[in-house]
């Protein structure tokens, strides 16, 4: 059924609202998102924040009305590159803003480098080796890598929280070894100690077995999953009567888990999360655009705040439209204005100040949070520190980063660190 679903849904596509259906004079945008699998609510909101974001420019650019077509994918790499040739060779757009999940993000980094003339802009995946391994040049991405994500987590469990030995259940993906890993080094270097990982395979719901191995001897569990395997997670959590405290991934304490049905997710309260916003961020940039965001749809057909996967694709399409805005709107000649105006690119967005390095690669904030009560009956969290300027190397050389060696389940080797080899 989810095949046909999705087969569907790519022969019609789907337009967003504004979309304009003539040829002439239009610049063609794909979305590829995924509206099927874990993240599925993420990837509704990233196309609400698509539209949010084109709706501020009334879907026009340099003269030219702006048309999209939305390619549902499932999180799984080949969907996602079958819907991005289905984008370029039967939809002809001109660019494509997308994916979301981090395997995504590397098989599109290969897809990329068979369209040489067409620009790809990330939309929130966050495996490292998308820009970090023979990037594509004609792929971007304004949004923190997770290893980023997850820097300054580690530090601030040990010395404020005092968690100094944990355990760790990561999703066992790219972005789970992405983001574990940029916790990790941080966690390592402040001298904390990972006694035991779990590895949970992405979109697998029976927690038990893990559960019943966690060790009883730690300060907290490092929960570095996100979407529905949170909230199942959470659920079987909390039958087993486990009460062991926890430290979030990026994707734990995410809109889509927090405002989730049930009272598993209260087992989060007090949870230290990291990520590239603070909901309680007091920043005007920040303020204006979840005032945009509320009020721009229905509380019954939103989050009640952006998620995580929202801002990537809102910051992604505001990238979109100021890199077309300066290239006069010109995509001739390999799209080369464009790319041009991208690399340049200093983007203003709703979390501060986005810069590219040289692999087309965002350097910018990371924000840690806790897990509280809302004043709405929904769980929220509150900003307790920030780190400004995050590297993709973490603050390291690129060869010191190097030498960690690529996001795995054997990334980082805490006494391996500490000793400095």
């Amino acid at each position: 059924m989810r095949k046909t679903l999705l087969g569907a849904v790519a022969i019609t596509a789907l337009m967003l609202p504004g979309a304009a259906m003539a040829q002439g004079g239009t610049i063609k945008i794909g979305i590829l998102v995924a509206l099927e699998g874990a993240f599925a609510t993420g990837g509704q909101d990233g196309v609400r924040n698509v539209e949010l974001a084109l709706k501020q420019i009334n879907n026009t650019i340099a003269g030219k009305k702006i048309e999209t077509v939305v390619a549902p994918t499932d999180t799984k790499p080949d969907t996602t590159v079958r819907m991005a040739r289905k984008l370029i060779e039967q939809d002809k757009v001109d660019l494509i803003i997308g994916p979301l999940s981090g395997s995504e993000g590397i098989a599109m980094r290969d897809f990329a480098k068979t369209i040489p003339d067409k620009v790809v802009i990330n939309g929130i995946s966050g495996a490292l080796e998308t820009t970090w391994v023979d990037p594509a040049p004609n792929f971007y991405r304004f949004n923190l890598d997770g290893g980023q994500w997850g820097f300054g987590l580690g530090s601030y469990a040990v010395k404020t929280k005092g968690y100094k030995k944990i355990a760790t259940i990561v999703a066992d993906y790219s972005f789970g070894y992405t983001n574990f890993m940029g916790f990790a080094v941080d966690y390592c270097k402040a001298g904390g100690d990972i006694v035991q990982r779990f590895w949970q395979p992405l979109g697998q719901s029976d927690f038990g077995g893990i559960i019943a191995q966690l060790p009883e001897n730690v300060d907290a569990i490092y929960l570095g999953l996100g979407g529905t395997d949170a909230i199942n997670f959470l659920n079987q959590y909390q039958q087993a009567g486990e009460k062991t405290r926890l430290i979030g991934g990026t994707i734990l304490a995410d809109q889509t888990v927090l405002t989730a049905r049930g009272r598993a997710k209260d087992a989060l309260k007090g949870t230290p999360v990291s990520g590239p916003f603070a909901t309680d961020n007091k920043d005007p940039a920040w303020t204006s655009y979840v005032k945009l965001y509320q009020d721009s749809f229905p509380a019954n057909q939103r989050l009640p705040s952006p998620s995580l996967f929202g801002l990537g694709y809102y910051t992604a399409t505001l990238a979109a439209i100021k890199g077309l805005e300066a290239a006069g709107g010109d995509l001739s000649n390999g799209q080369a204005k464009f790319k041009e105006a991208l690399n340049k690119l200093q983007l203003d967005s709703p979390v501060g100040k986005i810069t590219l390095n040289e692999n087309r690669q965002a350097t910018g904030t990371v924000f840690i949070n806790e897990v509280v009560d809302g004043p709405d009956g929904n769980m929220t969290t509150k900003m307790v520190a920030k780190t400004d300027n995050v590297t993709q190397t973490l603050g390291m050389t690129a060869d010191q980063f190097r030498a960690l060696g690529l996001p795995s389940r054997n990334v980082v080797d805490c006494a391996k660190l500490r000793s400095g080899g």
